[in-house]
């Protein structure tokens, strides 16, 4: 296959990744990282190994941190598991049934305060605790991957343009 195709599906990738960073339809570094690797052994790559490591290490970090950074913030912030299950099931609702861009954003945050109030009607503020924490918690995970893979794409296109 031609080099300049297999670049090209590489940056496709990267920047499909880059967007599922924030799109929860997408699986960001999941993709950031198959057109890193398709990139290093498609072509005749300077890119060195230890790169390649270091971005499955922190994919994988990732992925953990998805789960452990949002229910940890939750918590932080006095939420319970009906916020957490609010929040799941609102994104899914977001994301489906609210016709505007980021409308998994506005499914999550109204799941996390529609299910603490369901815990506890009388405890609004405590359901606004909740929700805030599950903003931050997005904020950081969101803000790792997207620094994660915005790294990925930057090495492949400083060693395409290098070349």
């Amino acid at each position: 296959m031609d080099t300049s195709l297999i670049q090209l599906a590489s940056i496709i990738l990267l920047i499909l990744g880059l967007l599922g960073t924030f799109l929860p339809v997408l699986p960001g570094l999941l993709l950031s990282l198959c057109g890193l690797l398709i990139y290093k052994f498609g072509t005749d790559s300077q890119i060195s190994m230890i790169y390649i490591w270091i971005f499955v290490f922190l994919t994988i970090l990732s992925a953990i941190l998805n789960y452990v950074i949002p229910a940890r913030t939750n918590r932080k912030y006095g939420g319970t598991r009906w916020g957490s299950v609010g929040s799941f099931v609102g994104t899914l609702v977001g994301m489906f049934f609210i016709p505007v861009p980021f409308g998994f954003l506005i499914g999550m945050f109204l799941g996390v305060f529609v299910g603490e109030l369901l815990h506890d009607a009388n405890d609004k503020k405590k359901a606004w605790n909740s929700t805030k924490g599950a903003l931050i918690g997005f904020l950081y995970g969101t803000g790792f991957n997207f620094i994660v893979g915005l790294a990925m794409f930057l090495v492949v296109l400083i060693d395409i343009f290098k070349n």
